[in-house]
């Protein structure tokens, strides 16, 4: 009896300690930043010098699959007495200094949601370096992969009907506001978005489970499914135009997963042929083998003598977004 009193004694302490807790999430500030961007609290001497070549090194590398080099991250430098208000409330922070302690960690909406900070303290130099060196890949996979929910959720606060997706290939896109479908075949959708200098579209169709892994290399099949698809489907306003892949820059590619799925990431340049518009692409080729398929997802973007990046970005995080119904 004594232990079912204090247990019931307990139970209001218990109910708003997590209530509490609830009402501190909720009332957390929202965090600021554009798509891609990063926080660096860096000190000048630090930034200035070697500590600051190899974090301009790792985090605003090139893009893969863009002509015009453009960095992978825009990165913001801030000193650290000045790590407040705003700049606290970044969704992509790193924190490095020199301290009498060494170490790496990552906390999560420390100061505002969602919110990713990373700390790398070191005693002198080289032990800021050794961190970086060790710890830049993991730091980017999981920017970038924040960034593609941040994209997501963005995208789902307006976004377009895809029934046309689900009735057709049984699966479902978030697909952001402003984008609409340009042709709708059987087995083929053209989703595009125009702005004010150009357009993004995503392609959705699929092929036959033996056309891609067959005795001929990956890549060079996908660029002859890709170009095929192009010269039927992709058209310019003038007569014999059409989409191909570009030939004087090799794409890149990688075997990674989507939807729990093996899958074919292809990045490279498109042009018209016989005309003068040009860009990037990026071709994901899911196998899906209960489907008897590959289920092919494209997004191609036009946006001549303006930034790429993060068009393209977008056009990943709707391809990312795919839920396979079936």
């Amino acid at each position: 009896m004594k232990k079912i009193a204090f247990a019931l004694l307990m139970l209001p302490f218990l109910i708003s300690c997590n209530e509490s807790k609830e009402d501190k999430k909720s009332m957390m500030t929202e965090s600021n930043g554009k798509i891609n961007n990063i926080s660096i609290i860096i000190d000048e001497d630090l930034w200035n010098g070697e500590i600051g070549d190899s974090i301009r090194k790792k985090f605003a590398a090139p893009v893969d699959g863009l002509q015009n080099e453009e960095p992978q991250f825009t990165l913001n430098q801030y000193p650290t007495k000045i790590f407040e208000g705003f700049v606290r409330n970044s969704r992509n922070v790193i924190v490095v200094e020199k301290s009498k302690q060494s170490g790496y960690s990552t906390k999560k909406n420390e100061f505002a949601k969602p919110q990713q900070v990373f700390y790398i303290v070191g005693k002198n130099k080289d032990e800021i370096l050794n961190t970086l060196e060790k710890k830049a890949d993991e730091i980017i996979e999981s920017i970038k992969n924040g960034e593609i929910v941040e994209n997501q959720m963005r995208m789902k606060k307006a976004s377009i009907s895809d029934e046309k997706v689900r009735e057709r290939f049984g699966v479902s896109l978030t697909i952001g506001h402003g984008y609409k479908y340009d042709m709708v075949k059987d087995n083929f959708l053209w989703i595009r978005k125009e702005f004010s200098t150009g357009y993004n579209s995503i392609l959705v169709y699929e092929m036959p489970i033996n056309i891609i892994e067959n005795d001929s290399t990956l890549v060079n099949n996908i660029v002859k499914m890709r170009d095929s698809i192009g010269k039927q489907f992709i058209h310019g306003t003038l007569d014999n135009t059409w989409m191909v892949t570009e030939e004087d820059y090799a794409p890149n590619f990688f075997n990674v997963s989507i939807a729990g799925r093996k899958t074919y990431e292809t990045k490279g340049n498109w042009y018209l042929k016989n005309d003068f518009m040009a860009g990037p692409f990026i071709n994901f080729a899911i196998k899906d083998e209960k489907n008897n398929r590959f289920l092919v997802l494209e997004g191609f973007t036009y946006n001549p003598s303006k930034s790429k990046r993060d068009l393209v970005f977008e056009l990943e995080a709707i391809i990312k977004s795919i839920k396979f119904l079936k």
